[in-house]
């Protein structure tokens, strides 16, 4: 199981002239590459594939060069973040029939950068993540007619990713609209109806506001305020129904609250991985949604950190944890196997 970090936390939730601009891919890549916990380093980064990491236009030769720098530091791509929002290339996966054509363009544009890296021989394995680029509050109205149109527009966009031999993963987020619940999750996945193309992925910091019904109360499994016996109840249940969907997996920790900026509203806060309000045991908790990893075709784990302050992402120690709590979560997983 080879161990990623996320290039996006230099980007989410930051804007140009603020205390907290983005922070470049190279800098990312250098800070990742640093990291060692005796001995051991990162395996590889997974990709964000927009401004101004990536411009997803760049031509074959600029992707190449990407991926020479990434190699140099002897680090391997692995899952790409397609640009499916408004104001990317994408844009709602339940919106118009010009929208959602859009949604399916920015997957398009992702494999072909996908099929670069593969080529190239820095990429060997990864997925591509969406999710459905649209507010949960734009599909209250109608939550069924919801999920039965994102479904459709991720079907058609799981069969341009099957045509370049690449799976899409929906990330189960609930500030995103068919996606903010592990009951819409499921229906949803079920209603796509393309298993082995069209899966879930798992973010410890955001399903565990599945299990608080965060932005869906009545699919709640638990009260904020619970024993450590109904916490394993409710998360055996949680992740019995989504693990056979799961096809990329997250590390993360969260402390029980909400974060967000712009359209990511209401969304599971990412904390340091020794934040000591830390809700999650992120190794226990890892293990069980990692369990039959192999059998459905994840051969990394990657780590998020969304929205952490710079100062936090600039400091060498804060790789280093995190690198020390994915080697753990790596041993967790070895010794079920």
């Amino acid at each position: 199981m080879k161990l990623h970090n996320a290039m996006w936390p230099g980007l989410v939730g930051k804007e140009p002239g603020t205390d907290h601009p983005p922070i470049s891919l190279e800098r990312m890549i250098e800070l990742t590459a640093k990291a060692s916990v005796d001995g051991q380093k990162f395996d590889g980064i997974d990709l964000f594939l927009f401004h101004p990491h990536t411009d997803p236009e760049a031509s074959e030769s600029d992707i190449r060069k990407m991926a020479d720098k990434i190699a140099a530091k002897n680090l391997a791509v692995g899952s790409l973040v397609a640009p499916v929002w408004p104001g990317t290339v994408g844009d709602s996966a339940m919106g118009s029939i010009e929208q959602r054509a859009k949604f399916v363009d920015a997957v398009r544009k992702a494999c072909r950068i996908a099929r670069i890296l593969n080529d190239h021989g820095v990429r060997k394995y990864g997925v591509i993540r969406i999710d459905s680029a649209t507010s949960t509050k734009a599909a209250a109205k109608n939550s069924k007619q919801a999920i039965k149109r994102i479904a459709s527009t991720f079907r058609e966009a799981g069969m341009v990713a099957a045509g370049h031999g690449e799976r899409l993963a929906a990330e189960g987020e609930v500030c995103w609209a068919g996606l903010h619940s592990w009951k819409s999750a499921l229906a949803l996945l079920e209603a796509v109806d393309l298993p082995g193309t069209v899966g879930f992925q798992a973010d410890l910091a955001h399903t565990y506001l599945y299990l608080l019904g965060v932005n869906a109360p009545k699919d709640a499994l638990l009260a904020k305020k619970h024993t450590a016996k109904e916490f394993d109840r409710a998360y055996d249940k949680l992740v019995s129904a989504l693990r056979p969907w799961t096809i990329d997996f997250h590390v993360a920790q969260n402390d029980g609250t909400v974060h967000g900026t712009g359209s990511h509203d209401k969304t599971g806060r990412h904390c340091r991985a020794d934040d000591p309000k830390g809700k999650l045991d992120i190794a226990a908790c890892s293990k069980v949604w990692l369990t039959g990893a192999e059998s459905r075709g994840i051969r990394h784990i990657c780590w998020d950190g969304c929205m952490f302050p710079n100062d936090v992402l600039e400091k060498q120690e804060t790789w280093n944890t995190v690198l020390r709590t994915m080697i753990a979560v790596r041993s967790a997983h070895i010794a079920q196997a």
